[in-house]
């Protein structure tokens, strides 16, 4: 008698798993302005251009080694200058950069985005926001294409901080200052 864990089915045998109704688009992106994020600008600079745009479709991969994840569009205009120079930061945006997110959210011409902030430079070159909470300075590891966007999976090499500051979030499609709570 053959045991369940080691039976081997045949086509015949597996289990007909029917085909879910899909989300409808508005209706996921509906979904997703309920899924509050911190807001950041994504700059790099090298070979491809010195580019920028807000995101918030950012996030921790490990710590070990220090990686990230960045989306993005793969229409967007500054999609070339990204995967042709391999580096990028991610400064999240204290709130006081809510003028400046919609700046790199736009149509602004890229001069004029950079040209509205103090930006300085770490490890990579890509443009560090002087007054951003943090930046992660990386370099791209990996590039994986889903649906419309690329994943930029991203190695931090240098970071800044800023502890004076306090952060902006991205919630129901609006801007909302988030304050630090200090120690008693």
């Amino acid at each position: 008698m053959q045991s369940t864990l080691n039976a081997t089915l045949t086509v015949s045998d597996k289990p007909v798993v029917e085909k879910q109704a899909a989300v409808e688009k508005q209706n996921y992106r509906d979904a997703m302005a309920r899924l509050g994020s911190a807001v950041n600008i994504i700059t790099t600079d090298g070979p491809g251009g010195r580019a920028g745009f807000t995101a918030s479709a950012v996030c921790s991969v490990t710590d070990s080694p220090p990686t990230l994840l960045v989306c993005l569009n793969r229409s967007a205009s500054v999609h070339s200058a990204f995967t042709q120079n391999q580096v990028l930061c991610v400064n999240t945006l204290a709130d006081c950069h809510e003028s400046l997110s919609n700046l790199f959210g736009g149509k602004t011409p890229m001069e004029q985005r950079f040209e509205a902030a103090e930006w300085a430079r770490l490890a990579t070159g890509s443009p560090i926001l002087t007054n951003a909470l943090v930046s992660f300075d990386c370099n791209v590891t990996q590039i994986t294409s889903v649906g419309t966007h690329d994943i930029l999976i991203c190695e931090a090499v240098a970071l800044r901080r800023n502890d004076d500051s306090h952060g902006l979030v991205y919630f129901d499609r609006r801007y909302h200052p988030l304050m630090r709570q200090t120690a008693c």
